[in-house]
């Protein structure tokens, strides 16, 4: 069966309810209760997501208190097929869970299928939902094929919702079309500090009409209304679609909780913030983004990590960072020396990044960036009058002075380790742009060359371009922005970016895309020996 038939359509786990083992009541059952009323639902679709050469975690929501199974198979027709026993889906995870599937066979195509049996009876089991998935090569193989992914970010933002009547966001459907190995989410899941109204009015006097839900019409403060916004954002078919036929790499960066947060971030002045207390947002913030993300979770001793490792294969390894739960007050960002308040990343992750970069065996080595390194991102005014920066650049194109310590030393010991081939992907800004960073032009030199992609958004209002930081000689090689603040996404200016790496050369090509899905820039990496 071709996967996209296999993906629309769906039956019956089993067939019968003694198909599930360890279930003595259901097989005492005379027959399966299957009323589409009366069985579990899955709204919110199916996701899968952190691939590796031997697993990917299965994730799906469920209407009611249910158990979740999963049955995965090499072939669409499911012969021979592996059936796991998942969690029970409760209120206090909205629902929501996952099964980690280990030991799947390395580089292989892997079908799969959902069912929820209904805790209220075991009888009942919801109609299957069937999702695909494509795992990398293991590290030691000799043989392996090209790869591909696709990256953007900022899903859903500046009140820019799912509007039916248009495609939904459809730039979903173009990130599907081009059979991905998976999808990178650079940050801004979602957008809880964005309010989605019933109608936008456009510049040429027409409507722009989204669907509205109670959670979305206001800010999130309690943990409904986040996790709302994320049942909001899957209820898109376009979102759906991709989610059940692509492996996601999920990152958060500041929207998942409120606009620019950090430990200096401050609603008493917002009005439309009721709970002024920052802290217990972010907690808030973080347990739903956990539940509805398709992200492997850490042990307990950091069960909220969302920096890891993501191998993917002799061609590539995946290096997804935070640069949002450890840094410091959002600054002026001029300090001298690296201390608590200049913190980006901070310094065990930093530690664990160099560790893997050197480690790492594959060709290339992509560090996923919630946002870019030499952009200026402003963020409003500090007490005394000056300006504070949202990311790592400040405004000052000398040496580096505040966050820039920090990237300027994983810059440096990256170049004296004699790492080759790291390319980072970012998105943040809400349009696209490809940056080189040429030690020959910095302030600071001492850190091998490298480039930089910016890609996005995902159905959001499009803005800049930004300033750019000379402080590591970033070139402006290519990009494209709209010409209006917030500009709708029927202007067309919604972007991603797709990698190709070349199994036989090595070679990695970047194409920048848009909404249609043409190709506004390109360029091909040959890549460096170590």
């Amino acid at each position: 069966m071709d996967r996209r038939k296999f993906l629309n359509s769906s039956s019956v786990l089993g067939g019968a309810a003694l198909a599930l083992p360890g279930l003595a009541l259901a097989q005492q059952a005379p027959a399966l209760i299957t009323r589409d009323s009366m069985r579990p639902q899955m709204a919110h679709g199916i996701q899968s997501g952190d691939p590796t050469a031997d697993g990917a975690l299965i994730w799906t929501r469920s209407d009611r208190p249910s158990r979740l199974w999963v049955e995965w198979a090499t072939t669409a027709s499911f012969s021979n097929a592996t059936r796991v026993r998942g969690p029970y889906l409760m209120e206090d995870s909205d629902f929501t869970g996952r099964v980690d599937l280990r030991g799947l066979p390395a580089g292989q195509e892997i079908f799969y299928r959902v069912v929820l049996q209904d805790l209220h009876n075991e009888r009942v089991l919801s109609e299957a939902v069937n999702g695909h998935l494509r795992l990398p090569a293991s590290a030691s193989a000799k043989a392996v094929r090209d790869v591909r992914f696709t990256w953007s970010g900022d899903t859903a933002g500046q009140g820019w919702g799912i509007n039916e009547a248009w495609g939904g966001m459809k730039i979903y459907e173009q990130m599907r079309k081009v059979n991905p190995d998976f999808f990178l989410h650079c940050g801004d899941t979602i957008y809880a500090d964005g309010p989605i109204s019933a109608q936008v009015k456009l510049a040429d006097g027409s409507m722009w009409n989204n669907v509205v839900t109670e959670e979305v019409s206001k800010v999130a403060e309690t943990l409904n209304e986040y996790r709302g916004r994320y049942r909001y954002n899957l209820m898109d078919a376009n979102v759906r679609r991709m989610a059940a036929d692509v492996p996601q790499i999920w990152q958060w960066d500041d929207h998942e909780v409120s606009n620019n947060w950090s430990d200096s971030k401050d609603v008493r002045g917002d009005k439309r913030y009721t709970e002024k207390n920052v802290p217990l947002l972010v907690a808030r913030a973080s347990k739903a983004f956990h539940e509805f993300a398709p992200l492997r979770r850490t042990a307990d001793v950091e069960s909220d990590r969302v920096y890891r490792h993501l191998p993917q294969g002799p061609l590539l390894d995946m290096f997804v960072v935070d640069m949002r739960s450890y840094r410091g007050p959002n600054t002026h960002n001029l300090q001298t020396t690296e201390n608590e308040e200049s913190a980006f990343m901070g310094k065990p992750q930093i530690a664990w990044l160099l560790d893997g970069l050197k480690r790492s065996k594959s060709t290339w080595k992509v560090i996923a960036a919630d946002m870019p390194i030499g952009l200026h991102v402003a963020d409003g005014k500090d007490a005394e009058g000056r300006d504070r920066w949202e990311g790592s650049a400040n405004g000052n194109d000398g040496p580096p002075l505040g966050r820039e310590l920090e990237i300027a030393r994983l810059l440096r010991e990256i170049k004296r380790a004699g790492i080759k081939n790291v390319v980072w992907l970012t998105a943040d800004v809400h349009y696209t742009a490809a940056h080189y960073f040429d030690p020959a032009k910095a302030q600071f030199s001492d850190f091998s060359p490298f480039w930089e992609f910016v890609s996005g958004p995902l159905n959001a209002g499009g803005f800049g371009p930004n300033a750019a930081d000379k402080t590591f000689g970033m070139q402006v090689v290519y990009q494209k922005a709209p010409t209006e603040v917030n500009a709708p996404p029927t202007n067309g200016m919604q972007f991603f970016g797709q990698v190709d790496i070349d199994a036989k050369t090595k070679a990695m090509t970047v194409t920048l895309k848009d909404l249609a899905g043409s190709s506004l820039y390109s360029k091909t990496l040959a890549p460096q020996r170590s």
